[in-house]
């Protein structure tokens, strides 16, 4: 199957290649993307060949070609499938129907999911820079995906649920910016489960994405006013002393 022109790759089960008899290693699509991902989160896409490609993997650049066209078809297929997930869960019911606020939790909290699930590729995604057709592609397919989150940002807002003081566009950009730095320091043996980072990144976007008259308010956010300019700011009867 294509998308959006280039072949697409069903997620690996592992990245490890076949082995075939008499020594000789058989990689898959999905073993050769993995390990392409690798090479491109370590040396940078510009800087992997597919002379180090056909290092890395122990087989002949013929043999990678036998699989794909060139590098930047591998580059695109990679990146599609991180989008492929996030595009999917706007799609999910929870993502679609109900309370705007709701929505949006759970596109956060499923967002944190696929980062987690897919973290090279979502890596790789993060660092396109517009360099070729396939990143340039993907940047706007980023973009599109920006658009979405802050429609429902300013849904949200229109209903009451979430303050209206910050711009939507401002507020998706802040909570995801928040989210994708996930991938820089992202251990799964050393910080946690998906569910306790989903977990945090909810308390800390959402108890100053709320309303100060919305339930689930932290207590200091509670004891603040706004001044005159619409800024908040705290109470004179809580400053510290």
């Amino acid at each position: 199957m294509r998308v959006g022109g280039a072949r697409r790759v069903d997620a690996p089960t592992a990245a490890a290649p076949r082995h075939r008899s008499r020594g000789r290693v058989a990689y898959t699509p999905q073993s050769l993307l993995a390990v392409a991902v690798e090479a491109f989160n370590q040396r940078g896409y510009d800087g992997t060949s597919m002379e180090d490609l056909a290092h890395a993997t122990g087989i002949t650049k013929s043999s990678i070609y036998h699989h794909v066209r060139s590098k930047e078809e591998l580059l695109r297929l990679a990146v599609s499938r991180a989008l492929d997930r996030l595009f999917a869960m706007l799609e999910q019911p929870p993502a679609c129907t109900g309370r705007a606020v709701d929505r949006l939790e759970h596109v956060v909290r499923s967002s944190v999911q696929v980062l987690v699930d897919e973290l090279p590729y979502v890596t790789l995604l993060l660092r396109v820079r517009g360099n070729t057709d396939a990143e340039r592609w993907a940047l706007q397919r980023r973009r599109e995906f920006d658009r979405q989150v802050s429609a429902i940002v300013r849904r949200a807002v229109e209903e009451g649920d979430l303050r209206d003081d910050v711009d939507p566009r401002l507020t998706t950009r802040l909570l995801f910016g928040m989210i994708n730095s996930v991938v820089e320091w992202y251990e799964p043996s050393r910080t946690g489960s998906a569910t306790d980072l989903a977990d945090a990144v909810m308390r800390l976007a959402f108890d100053g994405l709320r309303r100060r008259d919305t339930p689930g308010m932290t207590a200091e956010l509670r004891g603040q006013s706004r001044s005159p300019g619409g800024r908040l700011v705290p109470d004179e009867g809580n400053g510290a002393g």
